[in-house]
C-alpha cells in the first residue's frame, strides 16, 4: 500500500502517513455526498422562496400598497437579481466540493515505487540508526485536513 498524497510505501495498519502525515483512512462517501445534497436541498429551497418573496411581494405591493407597476417591476428585478446571486454562489460551491475530490493527487503504476525493494549495501563500518521520528520531523509541510 502507498500513500496516495506522497507515494511512499505504508502498512496497511497505519492511519497516518511516517512522511507526509496525510490520512490513510479512505474517505467516507457519506460526508462528500451528504454536502452535496445539502447543498443541492439549499439551492432549491433558495430558489422556491425568492419565487415566493417575488410574486407574493409583488401582490402585497399592488394591492396593499398600491403602487405603480413601475416600482412593482423593481422589486421584482432586484429580487430577481438576489436570489440570482445567491444561487450562482451555492453552484459554485457545489462544483469546489465535486472539484475537490476529483482533483486529489492519484499516483498511477508508473509513479510508484517498485514492489521489490534492493537489500541495503553492507560496509565494514556500521552505519548509524536512523531516528524513529527521522520521516515525521524532517519537513513541516501540513497535508490539506478534511473538514
Amino acid at each position: 500500500m502507498y500513500c496516495p498524497h506522497c507515494g511512499t510505501p505504508t502498512s496497511q495498519s497505519l492511519s497516518f502517513c511516517n512522511r507526509c502525515g496525510a490520512s490513510l483512512r479512505e474517505k467516507g462517501e457519506t460526508k462528500i455526498t451528504g454536502a452535496i445534497s445539502a447543498l443541492l436541498t439549499a439551492i432549491t429551497l433558495v430558489a422556491l422562496g425568492g419565487l415566493g418573496i417575488m410574486l407574493g411581494g409583488a401582490l402585497v405591493l399592488r394591492k396593499g400598497a398600491g403602487l405603480g407597476p413601475e416600482l412593482i417591476g423593481f422589486f421584482m428585478l432586484f429580487t430577481f437579481l438576489i436570489i440570482a446571486m445567491t444561487e450562482f454562489m451555492l453552484v459554485r460551491n457545489v462544483s469546489k466540493l465535486i472539484g475537490s475530490t476529483e482533483n486529489q493527487p492519484k499516483f498511477t503504476s508508473a509513479q510508484q515505487p517498485p514492489l521489490e525493494l534492493h537489500p541495503p549495501s553492507v560496509s565494514s563500518m556500521g552505519e548509524p540508526l536512523g531516528s524513529v521520528t527521522e520521516n515525521t520531523t524532517r519537513t513541516l509541510e501540513y497535508a490539506r485536513r478534511e473538514r
